[in-house]
């Protein structure tokens, strides 16, 4: 009955498209962290909220980061969908502007995030840790994200 009210379907191909692109590039990007930084890394990342105490703290703290995480991911996917409402070529071009987009979230959250974060960390970078994190964002989360968008989201 749910499916043959006007709009449902494109409600849930909507949430089926941000949840598969954001669970994944989130996935793929906390392990590829993990294994390159270490498997303390959600504490890092809960230390974005709590502060440097958080590297520090116990399971609790931990999930907080995975939690953190995957917000990011899925609001990252979210930002993706609501942008591809407006202009099709998101859709169209998945591969391309994928990658782009992967490279906005590498910037956005070493510009904007991480400096506004509990750690304020900021540079200076080095140019390899840079390379490194637009290219594993390009291809870990643009993509995922893109391509689930493409795929699912009508």
């Amino acid at each position: 009955m749910e499916d043959s009210v006007p709009g449902s379907w494109s409600k849930k191909s909507a949430l089926l498209a941000i949840a598969v692109g954001g669970l994944i590039a989130g996935a793929l990007d906390l392990t590829q962290a993990c294994i390159l930084f270490g498997w303390d890394i959600p504490l890092s990342i809960a230390a974005g909220l709590i502060g440097p105490k958080a590297l520090h703290g116990g399971a609790g703290t931990y999930v907080l980061g995975i939690f953190l995480h995957f917000f990011i991911a899925l609001s990252a996917a979210t930002i993706y969908y609501a942008a591809s409402r407006k202009l099709g070529f998101l859709i169209e071009h998945p591969l391309v502007c994928g990658l782009f987009y992967g490279a906005a979230i590498e910037t956005v959250m070493n510009l904007i995030v991480l400096p506004l974060s509990a750690l304020h960390a900021k540079g200076p970078y080095e140019l390899h840790d840079l390379l490194q994190g637009l290219l594993v964002h390009m291809v870990v989360a643009g993509l995922p994200i893109s391509f689930s968008i493409r795929r699912f989201a009508k």
